[in-house]
């Protein structure tokens, strides 16, 4: 997607320790507009997969996962780093570790909003090492469902996860594929 690879390199700032910081439009402050542009490329990209549920992990990956199930018409749900008293004791979960914040959390999915009819298509807004995609692709094979693919905002390409998953067979759908980056600037692939 040309204009989120335009929108990284405009607003986009590298951090130490291979971190991407795009909060001033997709995951702190957002841009609403573009957030339901980005809804809408991942609903033409899995458009006739019959997708019934979206699928993410809280925080960041939710308002992309809202934009493609509004976008699919479709439910979106997410998964919880941290148990909450409204929640239904009888949950789906996995062990993520977050890269970002350090530390590895016990997502969850109520299995009310998840089970074997569905058909889930996971979103997130990166993709570096594989992580939440891994502990959500658990948590979707844990409630019988089936796993259409996925949709990533930004993959990081150099940390190999996005290549590990398709040589497994699984459709990694990336809307800006970086392939390297330094304090510089940033590479996409082709």
């Amino acid at each position: 997607m040309k204009a989120l690879e335009e929108k990284i390199l405009k607003e986009g700032k590298i951090l130490p320790g291979n971190v991407l910081k795009v909060g001033s439009f997709l995951n702190q402050q957002m841009d609403s507009d573009f957030i339901m542009e980005i809804g809408r490329e991942i609903a033409r990209l899995f458009a006739g997969e019959k997708i019934t549920k979206v699928v993410t992990v809280e925080s960041s990956g939710i308002a992309l996962a809202v934009a493609a199930g509004i976008a699919l018409h479709v439910p979106s749900v997410f998964a919880k780093k941290h148990k909450s008293a409204n929640m239904s004791k009888e949950v789906y979960t996995a062990s993520v570790y977050s890269y970002t914040h350090g530390e590895t959390y016990e997502i969850a999915v109520a299995k009310e909003y998840l089970s074997s009819r569905d058909r889930v298509l996971i979103v997130d807004d990166f993709l570096a090492n594989g992580n939440a995609v891994k502990g959500l692709m658990r948590i979707t094979e844990e409630a019988g469902a089936t796993l259409a693919g996925c949709a990533i905002a930004i993959e990081k390409g150099f940390q190999g996860a996005g290549d590990e998953l398709r040589a497994k067979g699984i459709r990694i759908e990336s809307l800006a594929l970086i392939d390297s980056m330094t304090e510089s600037g940033v590479t996409f692939r082709a």
